[in-house]
């Protein structure tokens, strides 16, 4: 379940979200993860919960500090963009085309920062099912 680890196009909104949505599939599969590998009392001798536990952590702290770094990259190369065509837009009041742009920019920004909430929202979901299921078989670093 290892997720991609492209670099991040942030030119493109649309390429991004692309991105992410398939950074996400580990956490929106993650319910079928625990299923399929995670034992049942009838089951507990045949399949190390506690090793297949941790390994599923780490791969959700990974994917989760992929997606952030990327988000966060697109955010700060963003907003410099819009910094930028701002200080322009100062200099060149009726320049329509600068201005069309630059609300280009502001919009493509605002979707980024709403991208972070999301990644939030997809992040305590995923942590909540994974603390439901292993929560006795392994105790993650208190660094969550």
């Amino acid at each position: 379940m290892a997720a991609p680890s492209g670099a991040a196009s942030c030119e493109d909104f649309a390429e991004s979200q692309e991105l992410l949505r398939v950074m996400r599939t580990i956490d929106d599969r993650i319910v079928h993860e625990l299923n399929t590998t995670i034992p049942t009392a009838s089951f507990v001798g045949k399949i190390d919960a506690g090793q297949t536990c941790k390994e599923l952590y780490q791969s959700l702290m990974d994917a989760h500090t992929s997606r952030e770094r990327i988000i966060k990259n697109c955010i700060a190369q963003t907003s410099s963009v819009v910094k930028t065509l701002r200080e322009e837009r100062e200099k060149a009041q009726d320049d329509v085309a600068l201005l069309k742009q630059l609300r280009k920019e502001q919009t493509k920004l605002k979707l980024m920062q709403s991208e972070l909430n999301v990644e939030e929202v997809v992040n305590d979901r995923s942590w909540k099912v994974f603390n439901e299921r292993c929560r006795i078989h392994y105790k993650p670093p208190k660094s969550q």
